[in-house]
């Protein structure tokens, strides 16, 4: 039985994808594909897991949130929308000159951005620093970091891994979009990384691999286990799928940082459920 919360969640994923799709079409660029594969797992942080409060977002005792994979900016911009953070209607300002919405995050534009991002494999860091300076404060918030397969190719996310294991950093929470995509070819055509669950648990941390990262319900039962982990840091692996919602940039590597033309985006909105 679907209930009245569970609608309202599927409504909001629907929402915050035709927001992504809308956003690149307008800007003529952006990270569309992981943005699409991250889609679920965000709106269920940002509507079940997470503390926050968009009236409050310098709130002391808030969740962070740290987007890793920071190219992936269309999809944390629509769920803050969504969340109350910056109007809807600002999302149409997306890469524009003197927007706040940049291609890569920036800390505090728009506030409920907690970090900003650049290159790859330094959000496992930065994320570790908070939970830590936490720690110091004696707060108790959650740090959630979200990360592609991609960039566990990064010498930092190890260092990181390493340090938070031994700092017994329980407070955070690592979140891998393993989309098997990365940039325009295969992940493992690059770098075999696998098996990540063995490797973090080698490393020291509580882990819970293979979960459909499209799953509502298994998105938020991991992501409520994660939260709960003591003694040590805990580690998601999502399975996703790039671009997840609309047909031809599903496992597309072409739609990596394209965005789509004409037709495209009108089909692309007819199967993501409403008028453009």
């Amino acid at each position: 039985m679907v209930t009245t919360a569970d609608l309202a969640l599927q409504l909001l994923t629907q929402r915050v994808r035709r927001h992504i799709v809308q956003m690149v079409y307008a800007a003529r660029s952006g990270h569309i594909g992981g943005s699409l594969s991250a889609t679920d797992i965000m709106s269920v942080l940002y509507s079940r897991v997470l503390r926050h409060d968009p009236r409050r977002p310098d709130w002391p005792d808030r969740d962070r949130f740290v987007l890793s994979k920071g190219h992936c900016t269309p999809v944390q911009y629509a769920v803050l929308a969504e969340a109350g953070y910056l109007p809807v209607a600002e999302l149409a300002t997306f890469r524009r000159r003197g927007s706040r919405l940049q291609g890569h995050s920036v800390l505090g534009r728009p506030q409920g951005v907690d970090s900003s991002a650049g290159s790859l494999g330094m959000g496992l860091s930065f994320g570790l620093g908070m939970a830590l300076g936490g720690r110091l404060q004696s707060r108790d918030f959650d740090v959630y970091v979200l990360m592609g397969d991609g960039e566990q190719n990064e010498g930092q996310i190890w260092e990181a891994a390493m340090a938070a294991a031994f700092h017994r950093a329980d407070h955070l929470v690592a979140l891998i979009d393993r989309n098997g995509i990365q940039n325009d070819d295969r992940t493992s055509n690059q770098m075999v990384t696998e098996p990540l669950d063995e490797k973090y648990r080698a490393f020291g941390w509580a882990v819970r691999a293979d979960v459909d990262g499209h799953d509502l319900a298994a998105i938020e039962d991991a992501l409520l286990w994660a939260r709960d982990v003591r003694d040590q840091p805990a580690c998601v692996i999502f399975d996703t799928v790039k671009g997840k919602g609309v047909s031809f940039m599903e496992h597309n590597p072409g739609f990596h940082g394209a965005p789509p033309s004409d037709e495209q985006f009108a089909l692309a909105m007819d199967e993501l459920g409403g008028d453009e």
